[in-house]
C-alpha cells in the first residue's frame, strides 16, 4: 500500500514537473517571439527613417536642378562669366 502511495505520489510529481517545463517552454517561446518583433519594429522605424531622409534629399535636389536649370540664371552666366551677348541681326543665318 505504502508503495502505491509513493507510485501515485511520484506520478504526480512527475505530471507536475511536465507542465512546469511545458509552461517554461511556451513561455520563453512566446519571450522569444517578443523579442523578435520588437527588434523588427524597430528596424522597421529605422528604415521609415532612412526613407523620409532620403525623400527630403530628393524634395531638395529637384529644387537645386530646376534652380540650376533656370534661364534667366543660364543667360546671367552666359553674359557675365562667358561675355556672349545676343547676335546681330546680319548674324543670324536662317536654314531651309
Amino acid at each position: 500500500m505504502l508503495a502505491a502511495v509513493k507510485k501515485r505520489g511520484g506520478l504526480r510529481l512527475s505530471h507536475f514537473i511536465f507542465a512546469a517545463f511545458m509552461f517554461m517552454s511556451v513561455t520563453l517561446v512566446y519571450v522569444w517571439f517578443r523579442i523578435s518583433i520588437t527588434s523588427i519594429d524597430y528596424r522597421i522605424a529605422e528604415e521609415i527613417h532612412r526613407r523620409d531622409s532620403l525623400m527630403e534629399e530628393n524634395r531638395k535636389l529637384k529644387v537645386e536642378i530646376a534652380t540650376l536649370k533656370s534661364p534667366h540664371r543660364i543667360e546671367s552666366i552666359a553674359r557675365t562669366k562667358l561675355m556672349m551677348c545676343y547676335p546681330e541681326r546680319d548674324q543670324v543665318i536662317f536654314l531651309k
